[in-house]
């Protein structure tokens, strides 16, 4: 087994370790900064949905608000706004999902399951929290669920929410007098809840994993070839020069010429050693042939 053979299998076990080491860490970091991304797109969606729910109670309600004693019109309804927007540029979020939950709300449709109400009642029971995010694991995978807590913060809100008396008549005939009143200003009374599939998180990591893989081989194929090109230039070939004149010499052979690989590292010295031993064998053999 030669020196080259060694070198390669020791080269290589590392490079082997290094590429599997690197790999792993890099899709760690890579997968965190990918769900740091998520995030940033659901605040962006929530903010999209803030901005909404502004305008519609700031301008779009006061305008149709004389229309609400003869027909209720849903454009009045900030959620009904948010989602109507948000379904309107979801093919940028095509894997997103919105929704606007309520413990009591005028809508069924806005009640939350199980998930949902316990992360507004953590809310609720906190009002220094400003979001709560989780985990949530469904039959069509893991996501990344966040939930922004939705506080009657606009006296305008109570408009519809306050008693069935000052609501709306139509808004009444509609849904009701029995759901979505008796809401309180300053009261957490749902949540805006955004998902997002970790799947996102998990293919970014892995086409990451997939380049950094592939530029880890190419780096590690230009070291082999490199280092083998001065491995032999540097140690192999001088070393087989001076095995090549130690044997001719050991045979008695003195017609090799002496070899002096230029430079100040070892296999010089080794070298220059090599030589000086050959002088005095020589010197030695001449003097017992006289």
């Amino acid at each position: 087994m030669g020196l080259r053979f060694k070198y390669n299998i020791v080269l290589l076990f590392a490079c082997i370790l290094g590429v599997i080491a690197a790999t792993g860490v890099s899709y760690f970091i890579v997968q965190k900064s990918a769900v740091e991304e998520i995030h940033q797109s659901i605040n962006l969606v929530r903010a999209n949905a803030n901005a909404v729910r502004s305008y519609t109670v700031g301008s779009i309600t006061p305008l149709l608000s004389d229309d609400n004693d003869i027909l209720f019109l849903p454009e009045t309804v900030t959620s009904y706004a948010a989602r109507t927007v948000f379904a309107k540029f979801k093919s940028q979020f095509p894997e997103f999902s919105y929704k606007e939950a309520a413990l009591n709300p005028t809508n069924p449709a806005d009640l939350p399951n199980e998930l949902e109400k316990s992360l507004i009642d953590k809310l609720r029971a906190d009002p220094s929290l400003d979001q709560i995010s989780t985990i949530v694991d469904k039959d069509e995978g893991r996501f990344l669920t966040v939930a922004f807590p939705v506080t009657i913060k606009q006296e305008g809100c109570l408009q519809c929410h306050s008693t069935p008396e000052a609501a709306p008549p139509a808004m009444v005939d509609l849904y009701g007098p029995d759901n979505g009143f008796g809401w309180q200003l300053g009261e957490t009374v749902g949540a805006q809840i955004i998902s997002a599939p970790m799947s996102i998180a998990n293919r970014r990591a892995q086409e990451t994993g997939l380049i950094l893989v592939a530029g880890f081989t190419v780096v590690f194929l230009l070291v082999f070839i490199i280092t083998n090109i001065m491995l032999g230039r540097i140690v192999i070939r001088p070393v087989r020069r001076m095995s090549r004149s130690a044997e001719k010499v050991s045979m008695g052979d003195f017609s090799e010429p002496e070899y002096h690989k230029p430079g100040r590292d070892e296999i010089s010295s080794l070298s220059v050693s090599i030589n000086r031993l050959r002088r005095s064998l020589e010197r030695a053999m001449s003097m017992i042939d006289d």
